[in-house]
């Protein structure tokens, strides 16, 4: 038996038994134990966050592209202490006044007819929840999603993810199909222009359905904008081409809005840019910005129809806590009364934008550069020609070096970066201090020099 460590005592608090106890107890997401040796982080504080030895980075991954209201915000933090001190937890079968509250405050926010919420603990119960919900609904029993996707880790949303973290898992859950969205820079329709691609990315999705065949499809799950796969930004007119197709087959059209929505586009959800009403989203991360764990589904009043007398087959002991709906009630407040969603919106146009662009004119080693709002994508190549990416899909190991080099010089200069495969994804908090955006770009700028010497000559 090992020796017993009472919690609160001696040094079981410290850094250094924090990192002794990280390395002989846990586990972390996506992780060999290992070769695994994590920051040990201790505090943070707006747009920054900091270690043990008191080295500071800015945090330009808003950790997972959850804490848009940056870290400790003081409003956040006093309204999970008050809610703490009134009602800490309940049983989801009880009402309570800041679970109520947070339901009226996001179907306020939704678009369309969307006003009733079922609330999860994160996103990936959240699209299994919606998954569930459109099967009821519509009696089928199929589920068409994107192969340039991430729709979380649990059983049926990482079979209905398209990107490789589905591997390990397969074969996963049945009913599901894929089909190809648009991606104007590596076409996989041979596209000329972004109008083609639109197009020819319907025509494609159209053809997947009538394949599939449309009465089987119970729904199209799909990123409004693609976040983990490349903040993919889909032209003009093809969420609306989605929707059509929707109606006219019956399918349930459900909008993954976990990393773009809450103002991270510059829109309360993403898909608001577009003027388009999906029957369902999904949401998690910006809601309360990650400050306790909170997801759910929002869905149309005719979804909503199906259990009207009929119980919902599904419940999670957590659903609507109080303590993570009081952070939400708070975090909406503050994208109001701070203005974070135009906020947002205008960095993009103004700020990230325009220094993305023009380091592209500088720096050989980008490709492409796109995004929306606090949500852009810096692509890498070896070449501007061929578009060869400057590490190969799904590299690890040897094959990552020169992406974990970039990485590695970003956090040196005082930057904490969200990179993944062959990208940068410039995803800082909505309310950065602008002079510390400018800082962090700048960074950036001069970490770029390192990927530079793999390009080809």
């Amino acid at each position: 038996m090992r020796e017993a460590r009472t919690a609160g005592t001696g040094d079981a608090s410290s850094p250094s038994a924090a990192r002794r106890d990280d390395r002989a107890h846990v586990l972390h997401s996506w992780s060999a134990i290992e070769g695994n040796d994590p920051t040990i982080v201790v505090g943070a504080q707006g747009s920054y966050f900091w270690d043990e030895n008191g080295r500071r980075w800015l945090d330009f991954s808003s950790q997972l592209v959850n804490v848009n209201v940056g870290h400790q915000h003081p409003r956040m933090v006093a309204a999970i202490k008050a809610q703490a001190e009134q009602l800490s937890t309940i049983a989801p079968y009880h009402a309570n006044a800041a679970t109520s509250e947070a339901a009226r405050l996001i179907a306020e926010v939704a678009p369309g007819d969307l006003s009733r919420v079922f609330f999860t603990n994160g996103g990936a119960e959240a699209i299994e929840n919606a998954i569930r919900m459109a099967r009821l609904h519509t009696g089928r029993h199929k589920v068409l999603t994107a192969y340039r996707s991430y729709h979380g880790a649990t059983a049926g949303a990482i079979t209905a993810s398209g990107d490789p973290r589905r591997w390990p898992s397969e074969p996963g859950a049945p009913g599901f199909a894929r089909f190809w969205g648009p991606y104007p820079y590596r076409s996989a329709f041979h596209s000329s222009d972004v109008a083609q691609e639109c197009e020819r990315a319907l025509a494609h999705l159209a053809d997947t359905i009538m394949v599939e065949g449309p009465h089987t499809i119970a729904a199209i799950v799909l990123e409004s904008v693609v976040g983990g796969n490349g903040i993919l930004v889909p032209p003009d007119g093809y969420l609306q081409g989605v929707r059509e197709l929707c109606d006219e087959h019956g399918i349930v059209m459900v909008a993954d809005e976990v990393m773009a929505g809450f103002g991270r586009c510059g829109e309360w959800f993403a898909i608001d840019r577009w003027r388009v009403v999906p029957d369902l989203i999904t949401f998690a991360k910006g809601v309360n910005s990650g400050y306790v764990p909170l997801g759910g589904v929002i869905m149309r009043d005719a979804i909503a129809a199906s259990f009207a007398t009929r119980a919902y087959p599904g419940g999670l002991t957590y659903s609507g806590h109080p303590l993570a709906c009081a952070a939400a009630v708070a975090c909406i407040g503050i994208y109001r009364e701070e203005s974070l969603v135009e906020r947002a919106r205008a960095l993009g146009d103004t700020v990230i934008g325009p220094a993305l662009h023009q380091m592209r004119a500088t720096h050989p080693s980008i490709g492409d550069v796109r995004g929306l709002g606090a949500f852009w994508a810096v692509e890498l190549v070896r070449d501007r020609t061929t578009r060869e990416p400057l590490v190969p899909f799904n590299a690890t190991g040897a094959a990552n070096a020169p992406m974990a080099e970039f990485a590695a010089q970003c956090k040196r200069l005082g930057l904490w970066p969200f990179v993944v495969a062959n990208r940068l994804h410039v995803v800082p908090p909505l309310n950065i201090d602008e002079a510390d955006l400018r800082a962090g770009l700048a960074i950036i700028d001069e970490a770029l020099h390192v990927a530079d010497r793999h390009c080809v000559e």
